[in-house]
């Protein structure tokens, strides 16, 4: 590894902003937002929308976003034509 050209990688807060939940991991991510985590160090907070703990995958919580399909948008829309 070359020196002097890798950003720092060291402790990082995640935090899921849907649903508050926080966990401590590694990263080359910083942040200029700090907290105090459960072993009494503070470290950089970097929120985020989607974590595992709130994504529909992980969870088992699927939403249909879409009613109709988009094959079925596809034939009805030109389906029947014909060159």
């Amino acid at each position: 590894m070359k020196p002097g050209i890798h950003p720092e990688y060291g402790p990082v807060v995640y935090e899921d902003r849907s649903t508050g939940t926080r966990f401590l991991t590694r990263s080359t991510a910083t942040s200029d937002v700090r907290v105090e985590w459960e072993d009494g160090n503070t470290y950089p907070l970097i929120a985020v929308d989607v974590t595992a703990y709130s994504h529909p995958f992980w969870t088992g919580n699927q939403r249909v976003l879409d009613t109709e399909g988009r094959v079925e948008k596809f034939k009805r829309r030109y389906g029947g034509r014909t060159r």
